[in-house]
């Protein structure tokens, strides 16, 4: 087995820095669960809107027409069915 390392023309140097540095992303959000989002009316899967969208904006299923806030849609029991969702935490800059 051989390990070859593809050259691009493009590929700039890497920049090498004297003594010891330590990188790290900064978290500004943090994984908190793996969720199932369905109406809790009929249990028909709901689709999020893209980009995500917090426990309280409102979101309707498209099959009975039940309405309520995002929360009320998410389950975090087990197991998740196949309309998953990651639910994260964000942290937002107070002005």
């Amino acid at each position: 087995m051989s390990i070859e390392r593809a050259s691009h023309e493009s590929a700039q140097p890497v920049e090498r820095f004297s003594g010891r540095h330590e990188l790290r992303p900064s978290q500004d959000v943090w994984k908190l669960a793996t969720g199932t989002l369905a109406c809790p009316s009929c249990d028909v899967p709901v689709l999020p809107a893209p980009g995500g969208m917090s426990p309280s904006e409102p979101m309707a299923c498209t099959y009975c027409g039940h309405d309520a806030p995002v929360r009320n849609f998410l389950s975090l029991t087990e197991p998740t069915r196949p309309t998953r969702v990651a639910v994260r935490i964000r942290r937002v800059a107070f002005r």
